[in-house]
């Protein structure tokens, strides 16, 4: 894939790489040097940028506590 570098050293990273990193709006990058001396990107520490990360919020409201509180119960 390839990005154009604007006229401010902008580039905006491809759909489907903001999506393998867990990107959103906001959030920070590093870049670095591999030991073959190519740069990478990868998410900021503290980011969520697992698969698995991209789902959080997804499931709907869930159950309230005092529903869990029941199921865990036993109650009817």
């Amino acid at each position: 894939m390839t990005s154009t570098v604007t006229e401010d050293g902008r580039v905006t990273i491809p759909k489907p790489i903001r999506e393998l990193l867990g990107l959103q709006p906001g959030s920070a990058v590093d870049f670095r040097r591999n030991d073959k001396g190519e740069i990478v990107i990868v998410a900021a520490s503290g980011e969520r940028s697992s698969f698995f990360s991209q789902f959080v919020g997804h499931a709907g409201p869930g159950m309230t506590t005092d529903e869990v509180m029941a199921l865990t119960r036993g109650d009817d």
